[in-house]
Order: structure tokens, then C-alpha cells, then sequence
């Protein structure tokens, strides 16, 4: 069984959630939509207080070509463009809209019914992926329309569909890939033709054997598309993790991107997503939602309207248990970050909520390092955690930048696996984006004057 050579956790993977078809989330009264939410740029608003808007319209633009649009999740009144507390309690621009009815803009099929062909070119794809404002949707948020423009000189190679889900407690994926996949595989081969490439694979790991079963019967009517059952070992839905996984090959440090080894990944929500903005004009107003937690009563599968509240979606869950300390995640437990502010909204990047409760609420109290080095066995990217944790307290950024630190994927491997509670992923995150700050820095003070 095919994996990735180089560390790895095993986490309780707690799937919970993983039996419960997606159900549909009522249209909330009021969204808050976030003009960033994806890497890149913030979007521009195109809309003012006052404004009536219908569901499917732009109303943000993206800001530059590291960024993403932004349609309206509903139709209604816009009732503020300000900033609002996002999940982490930080305050950000964005478009608040009251509901009124469910008016949808002009153009965007509702159907469900299956349409195979796309005639149109890979550059016309690829436009369209832009228009509807389509990113990540693993949690990465990177906008697609960037990740299919492959650079000049480059040349891709193959395709990979991330299906992997390794996260624990996280299932819309899995049970994406269950109830539409024929959708999804039509999906591949529209972001194939957009890349140019005659091979797909879809990597999906072992603990999902009707997933992997469903879609390999389907497979066999697409050509050039393979399904690849994947050994269980977290964090292979990393790119490069599943990239060396799939087809061995290593991707190397940064700035390196899999396109250097000739490889394009995509996430297999990202992928259902596509197929909707391609061939039915339908652009990204709602994703899937796994609201889950050992505490949660009816952990579930949300389909879920952007720039609804998380509280929301909690309550449509059974509510948050009581009596216990609780963590509520934007995410899952390993790379997820934890929440003050449950009135925030659903954004392109959220796959899930998962509520921890009790002991697995709190963290433990660290002690002295015992130098045992299970966090450098665990590391996926062969870096030292305990020593970068180390240099960041002590605020050694040269040595940081030598020891590769913004090859961290923050998987959270390292922290899950020290015997002594060391938070070393608060520190590892705190050093990589400083460095990252200083590298951006130092490059714009060496760029030519204009």
C-alpha cells in the first residue's frame, strides 16, 4: 500500500461523522462574508449599504491576480460593509446581507442533472474557475485559478485529486466523493484538459473503502483517470506528502511548488466545485461542513450557505454539550485553530467544526524536554521541531532560516507526538511567519525601483 517515506502520525481518527449523509442547512436570515478568505490579496466590494443583491451575484472582486472573487450567498439587502470579529475574534472587512426570499442572478443552473461534455478550451476553463471564485477547499484556500495557470517553462505532468481527508474527525470529503461522484469525475477531466495532462489520479486512503470502491467502478468510464487506495498515515493529504505517495517523487524545499516535479494537486471538494462552475455557472456560495465532536449529539454533514454563523451550524448539531470544558475548531484537531467567537462565519476554507470537550479540551501542562526526539521521527518535512521551537523562543531568525523552517506544513505531528506536552507548534508557526515577514521583506528592499 502506497504512502509517503519520511514520518507520519497516527492519530484516533474519530470519523464519527463519516455514515451521515450530507444534509442541507436552512438559508440563514443574515451572512457575514469575509473579503479574505483565501490566500492572496483581499477582495475589492462592489457593493455599498442599501444595495440589493441576488444569490450567485459578484460582490467582490478579486484584488489582484493572487486573489479570489466573492458572490453573494443569498439574496437580499446589504446592510453593512465594516469590519466584523472573525473566528479568532480579529476584526475584518466584511459584507454583511439580510435575506429576503432566495432571488438567484441570472444564468446559474440549479439542476441536478449530470452534464458530461465541456467544450470549451483550457484557458476558458480556467477563466471560469477564476469568475466563480473558486480556492481550496482542504483548508488551504489557495485560489485555483492561480494553481491551474501553469508558469512558463514549466510543464505539468499529471494530475492529483487529494481525497485523502486525513484530518480526524473531518468526513465532507469522504461523503463528497460518496454522493457525487460521477460530478466529481467529470470534474477531473475538466481540470485535466485545464492543465493539459492525459493522467489523473485520486489518492484516497484505506479507511474509506466504499469511497474507494464507488469511485473506481465510476472510474472505468473516464479515461485516463486512476483511483489510488493509500495506506492510512497522517499528514498524506499534505501536497507533498501525497504527491511523494502517489507517485514518489519529492518535491524540494521551498520556493519549490509540486509543479516543479510536474504535478498539480486540487482537493476533492475543490474538484466537485469546479465541475458547478464550468458547467452549471454556479459559483462558490456554499461547501460542506462536518460539525462533529465525541460530546456533539448528531454529529453531521451541513451543506452549508457561506457567511453563516458557526453558531448556526452548532445548533443544527444538538447543540454544544454542557458541563464540560470545551474547545470549539475551525477545522480538525491537528491543524484546525480554535475559536472565541462562535457568531463568526462559515468562509471557502472551512471543512469542519470539531468540538473537543473534557480532558481533550485542555491542554497538558509541558515539562522539561527530555531530548527523546519522537518530534523529529514525526516530522513529515525532516525538520527538527524541538530545535525551531527553540530558536524561535529565542528569537534566532538567521539560524531559523538556515534550518528550512518555512518548510513547516504546521501538521501539528510533532506537538501530537512530545511526551512532554511542549507546545511546539505555537512556537514553530510564531518563527515560520516571522521569517516568512522577513523574507518578504528583504525581497522588496532589493526589487528594482520603479
Amino acid at each position: 500500500m502506497k504512502t509517503f517515506p519520511i514520518g507520519g502520525v497516527h492519530p484516533s481518527e474519530n470519523k464519527l461523522s463519516c455514515a451521515k449523509p450530507i444534509e442541507v442547512l436552512p438559508l440563514p436570515e443574515v451572512v457575514t462574508i469575509p473579503l479574505a478568505q483565501h490566500i492572496g490579496a483581499p477582495a475589492v466590494a462592489k457593493v455599498a449599504k442599501g444595495d440589493k443583491v441576488l444569490t450567485g451575484q459578484l460582490i467582490a472582486e478579486a484584488g489582484s491576480f493572487m486573489s479570489a472573487n466573492i458572490h453573494s450567498p443569498i439574496s437580499g439587502t446589504v446592510t453593512a460593509v465594516d469590519m466584523v470579529p472573525n473566528g479568532q475574534g480579529l476584526r475584518q472587512m466584511m459584507i454583511t446581507i439580510k435575506r429576503e426570499g432566495d432571488e438567484w442572478a441570472e444564468g446559474i443552473d440549479r439542476s441536478e442533472t449530470l452534464v458530461r461534455e465541456c467544450t470549451l478550451s483550457g484557458a476558458e476553463i480556467i477563466a471560469k474557475i477564476k469568475q466563480a471564485g473558486i480556492v481550496g477547499m482542504g483548508g488551504a484556500t489557495f485560489p485555483t485559478h492561480v494553481k491551474l495557470s501553469v508558469p512558463p517553462g514549466k510543464k505539468a505532468e499529471a494530475l492529483i485529486i487529494n481525497g485523502v481527508e486525513c484530518e480526524p474527525y473531518l468526513t465532507s470529503d469522504h461523503r463528497t466523493m460518496l454522493e457525487h461522484g460521477e460530478e466529481l469525475l467529470v470534474g477531473v477531466t475538466i481540470l485535466m484538459k485545464a492543465v493539459g495532462v492525459e493522467k489523473a489520479y485520486v489518492g484516497i486512503e484505506n479507511n474509506k473503502p466504499d469511497a474507494i470502491e464507488h469511485l473506481t467502478k465510476l472510474a472505468a468510464g473516464y479515461k485516463g483517470v486512476e483511483i489510488v487506495p493509500l495506506k492510512v498515515k497522517y499528514p498524506q493529504g499534505g501536497e507533498k506528502q501525497l504527491i511523494a505517495a502517489v507517485t514518489g517523487r519529492q518535491v524540494p524545499p521551498p520556493p519549490a511548488l509540486p509543479i516543479d516535479v510536474g504535478a498539480v494537486v486540487c482537493n476533492a471538494s475543490t474538484t466537485y466545485a469546479v465541475y458547478r462552475a464550468v458547467q452549471k455557472n454556479m459559483p462558490l456560495i456554499e461547501r460542506v461542513v462536518t460539525v462533529t465532536g465525541k460530546g456533539m449529539k448528531e454529529p453531521k454533514n451541513l451543506l452549508t450557505r457561506m457567511g453563516t454563523p458557526i453558531e448556526t451550524l452548532l445548533e443544527a448539531a444538538g447543540g454544544l454539550p454542557e458541563g464540560v470544558s470545551l474547545k470549539v475548531i475551525n477545522g480538525g484537531p491537528m491543524m484546525g485553530r480554535a475559536m472565541v467567537n462562535l457568531a463568526s462565519p462559515v468562509t471557502k476554507g472551512c471543512s469542519g467544526i470539531t468540538v473537543m470537550s473534557g480532558r481533550d479540551a485542555e491542554r497538558r501542562e509541558a515539562s522539561q524536554c527530555i531530548k527523546c526526539a519522537k518530534c523529529v521521527a514525526a516530522c513529515p518535512m525532516g525538520l527538527e521541531p524541538y530545535y525551531l521551537s527553540k530558536m524561535s523562543q529565542k528569537k534566532n531568525w538567521e539560524v531559523l532560516e538556515q534550518q528550512m523552517i518555512t518548510s513547516c506544513i504546521e501538521c501539528g505531528c510533532c506537538q501530537s507526538s512530545c511526551p512532554a506536552y511542549l507546545p511546539l507548534l505555537d512556537w514553530v508557526r510564531l518563527g515560520k511567519q516571522t521569517v516568512m515577514g522577513l523574507i518578504r521583506a528583504r525581497a522588496a528592499a532589493n526589487a528594482p525601483k520603479k
